[in-house]
């Protein structure tokens, strides 16, 4: 049964009754504006429509951030990428080949059409395919997500929906529970892509559930190795 309190309405997706509720509720709140936390193969995400500059500032003020940290974008398919994308490089196709859906997150040149405002982006975006079948049917419904963890800055990355609960409290009008994300508190690994549209090789932002020696094998090089 949904938990329903002043700080938002949790539904158990481990119930696939609740979990049609809860993501039609979620859907219903993203098209509204508000926020909603999702689980992901990582960590848990506060998310919001990526193309409704209120909503993405919302997202900013419940985490405690500024427009300098703009949040990574979740698609629920590889042919989206395109559709963000200004330019999709060999490189960049290699790897959502080969890593998504999961822990990948590539940074890449935006379109200059698209009609959003991310924050401080310089011209980028950082895109990834959750493998998490929650998080994907919701994207399936509302297209592309501004989605950062669902955590307050400075703090631990929730695992589970109560703790980001605990943290976000009645910034987020809908919690999807789908249990433990994942068994550790890391991230998704981030690559910038934008330096293969000059020839040179990715570079990795932040490690995380993807090793880089994978990124390393699969490409032949990364920045680091011509440093």
């Amino acid at each position: 049964m949904a938990k329903l309190c002043e700080m938002g309405t949790t539904y158990s997706c481990l119930d696939t009754k609740e979990a049609l509720t809860g993501l039609r509720m979620a859907r219903m709140a993203i098209g509204r504006g508000q926020l909603v936390v999702v689980p992901t193969d990582t960590v848990y995400g506060i998310a919001a429509d990526a193309f409704n500059p209120k909503a993405v500032q919302a997202l900013l003020d419940a985490k405690g951030r500024g427009r300098q940290s703009p949040p990574p974008v979740l698609i629920d398919g590889i042919p989206t990428l395109s559709a963000l994308a200004e330019t999709v490089t060999d490189e960049m196709t290699a790897l959502v080949r080969e890593f998504w859906p999961g822990g990948l997150t590539i940074v890449v040149p935006a379109r200059a059409t698209l009609q959003w405002d991310l924050g401080d982006t310089g011209g980028t975006v950082a895109v990834r395919m959750p493998a998490n079948d929650i998080a994907r049917e919701l994207l399936s419904e509302t297209g592309p997500l501004a989605v950062s963890s669902a955590n307050l800055t400075g703090q631990p990355a929730a695992l589970t929906a109560a703790e980001a609960l605990a943290q976000l409290g009645d910034s987020v009008e809908v919690y999807l529970d789908g249990g433990t994300a994942s068994e550790s508190r890391s991230g998704s690994t981030i690559v910038d892509c934008t330096p293969t549209l000059e020839g040179k090789p990715v570079r990795i932002l932040r490690d995380g559930v993807i090793p880089r020696e994978a990124i390393r094998e699969l490409l032949g090089s990364i920045a680091e190795d011509a440093e």
